[in-house]
């Protein structure tokens, strides 16, 4: 299992392959090697990567394919419009002993792990519009949530406590991105810019949160709070509740400072895309927010891990946004 120190020196890696020109992903001498029309355009030590998200089509070779897997790092493949269509992930699939702790949650359980979930999720909305600049709005708006968050520390279900999150998130969402034209979340629909970049902030962060916790060998596809559907992977459907504050965080930070430009993006059938040259540009301040707060996620995955194991000896983790 990955530790903390050696999880602290890794990175993520974003690749973006041009239509047009023929690109590759190899291994030569320990490092990945990034080739465009066989030149080389990059390259980074193998054991400094966590997880290698690529956009578009290239070459993978077959120890590319080998060293990933021996060295534990995930790779994810994403359409252009960065849905990920397969993923190579690095996982620890031989962990029966908490597989057979995870199965056998009882529903009384699982409701004590997802009200603490949401009300920490809740706690971080607040402490984000707590930042914004009209006050007197936002300490009613607080105090409103509030009310309803102290509900959701006595939820007595999940579809209670579901239908909480979502009144909350719904009146969140229309003051943390008031400056920015806010109609509604729509997640997939790509009907507005702010959509859009939520759609991908959130892409990164569900695959970064999936990657720890499948290195910890969970089984991703049982959550506690997100039930079982097919083929979702609830279990980090659940735990990425707590990080997206941090995404929500960067998209008004990026509006403020001048990053987002309209001229960024093509409104085509009915939906917004990136302009292929600025994929890359986006894709790396999402990453580079998640970096900076990359040992926080893996604490707390760790956290969720040991309570798991052992739920009268670890409580269930907290994730303080600030």
């Amino acid at each position: 299992m990955l530790s903390l120190p050696d999880f602290q020196e890794k990175q993520l890696l974003f690749v973006q392959a041009e239509w047009g020109k023929p690109s590759s992903l190899r291994i030569y001498n320990d490092n990945i090697v990034f080739e465009k029309e066989k030149k080389v355009i990059n390259r980074v030590s193998l054991q400094r990567v966590f997880a290698v998200f690529i956009c578009g089509d290239l070459s993978l070779t077959t120890s590319f394919l080998r060293k990933t897997k021996e060295h534990g790092v995930s790779v994810f493949l994403l359409k252009h419009n960065f849905e990920m269509y397969a993923d190579l992930s690095a996982a620890a699939e031989g962990h029966y002993l908490l597989r057979e702790k995870q199965y056998s949650l009882s529903p009384e359980h699982q409701l004590s792990m997802a009200r603490p979930l949401i009300v920490n999720k809740v706690e971080n909305q607040m402490a984000l519009l707590k930042l914004k600049k009209n006050i007197k709005k936002n300490r009613d708006l607080c105090q409103k949530i509030e009310g309803w968050k102290r509900e959701a520390t006595t939820a007595d279900s999940l579809e209670s406590l579901l239908g909480l999150e979502g009144t909350i998130s719904r009146y969140y969402f229309s003051e943390q991105f008031r400056d920015m034209k806010w109609r509604r979340r729509a997640p997939r629909t790509r009907e507005d810019i702010t959509n859009l970049l939520m759609d991908m902030g959130y892409t990164f962060l569900f695959h970064l949160v999936d990657a720890i916790l499948r290195l910890h060998g969970f089984d991703t596809y049982k959550g506690f709070y997100h039930q079982l559907f097919f083929q979702r992977k609830s279990l980090a459907c659940d735990l990425v509740e707590p990080f997206r504050c941090i995404i929500d965080k960067q998209i008004v930070k990026s509006h403020n400072l001048g990053q987002i430009k309209e001229t960024d993006f093509i409104f085509k059938n009915g939906s917004f895309e990136f302009a292929p040259a600025k994929r890359a540009e986006y894709a790396t301040i999402f990453m580079q927010c998640l970096m900076d707060r990359k040992e926080e996620i893996f604490t707390y995955i760790q956290g969720f891990y040991r309570h798991v194991m052992d739920p009268s000896k670890h409580a269930f983790p907290y994730y303080q946004f600030g």
